[in-house]
């Protein structure tokens, strides 16, 4: 269920449903702050950035690695690292997740050189939050002014059962990317939004198989190519990029891949497949400022979700383990 535009077509129940939920959304927001650490880590920032910048010189497909890590956060529990505590029943062991997530050692060394300069003060999840902006601005894209919402703390809990549920699946139709979009309060409009961050980033071959060997809304020499790395058996873990034409830059590329039925998972070309999101797909292609403009305010919509804040949570030690 969307909530901006409301009309006198709403049943109320809905419509409180959706004044509550900006209520909320306006709370959360009223407790976070960008200048949050300015007192008590006026270095985080600048600690969080220098270590992005590096990470993802050293390997650019970091950068999409805790981008993803971010929305995988958020999407269980909410933006409160849940997704960095290890254990069995843990976040991180849910099948979205397993030999798939990748990020947590980079946040781990952010983690530390944060803790000898300011001890118990700035949160796991507000760092994945950091790290997730700094790695899109590291690969070129945001090059105005994207702000940081911080002050979240830390759960003492990971939910593996809530993320192979809640996770959307690269397997899902449009109707199902939607509503699992809506389940967090986010509109049509920004899952496609947020979709275009795959134009970074590699996808393995286990998720993409069906698609480039038995779909037919594909280009096909675009599939053949893509055979040619990942056979009908074995070679599960091998990896294609999301974006062919410029994998390693945040632009809007992912878009025209979308028209050009190259769009490498199954839910990927959902987004364009004379469904109701083709015109966004179009408008996103032709104007990359738009994209780049509205993936800010989705991905700051996005991070503040349920997050933790006040006396809620606690700010852990080690990101892996609670204090």
């Amino acid at each position: 269920m969307a909530c901006d535009g409301f009309t006198s077509s709403i049943p109320k129940a809905a419509t409180k449903s959706c004044l509550l939920l900006l209520f909320l959304v306006g709370m959360v927001s009223a407790q976070l702050s960008t200048t949050f650490y300015d007192k008590s880590c006026p270095r985080a920032l600048s600690i969080v950035k220098s270590a992005i910048i590096a990470a993802v010189l050293k390997e650019p497909r970091m950068g999409a690695s805790l981008l993803r890590l971010n929305f995988h956060d958020c999407f269980v529990q909410g933006c409160d690292a849940s997704v960095l505590l290890d254990g069995i029943n843990g976040e991180k062991t849910a099948l979205p997740n397993n030999n798939s997530l990748r990020g947590y050692d980079v946040i781990d060394s952010i983690k530390s050189q944060l803790e000898k300069e300011c001890p118990g003060v700035v949160s796991c999840a507000d760092i994945v939050t950091l790290a997730a902006r700094d790695s899109v601005v590291a690969l070129g894209g945001a090059s105005w002014q994207w702000q940081v919402l911080l002050g979240r703390r830390d759960s003492t809990t990971s939910n593996k059962t809530a993320a192979n549920i809640e996770l959307p699946s690269p397997f899902l139709d449009l109707n199902g990317l939607i509503s699992s979009f809506a389940n967090k309060g986010l509109t049509a409009k920004e899952m496609v939004t947020l979709s275009g961050a795959h134009t970074i980033g590699k996808a393995r071959c286990i998720v993409f198989r069906e698609r480039i060997y038995n779909e037919t809304n594909i280009d096909p020499l675009f599939a053949k190519v893509r055979q040619l790395n990942c056979p009908r058996t074995g070679g599960d873990d091998n990896l294609a990029p999301l974006d062919a034409i410029s994998p390693i830059a945040f632009d809007n590329y992912y878009y025209e891949n979308l028209v050009n039925k190259k769009g490498l998972l199954h839910s990927d070309q959902e987004l364009f497949n004379g469904g109701s999101t083709d015109s966004q797909v179009i408008a996103y292609k032709l104007n990359p400022n738009s994209f780049q403009q509205d993936f800010i305010k989705a991905m700051q919509k996005m991070n503040n979700i349920s997050v933790l804040t006040g006396n809620r949570g606690q700010i852990r030690e080690n990101c892996r383990k609670v204090n």
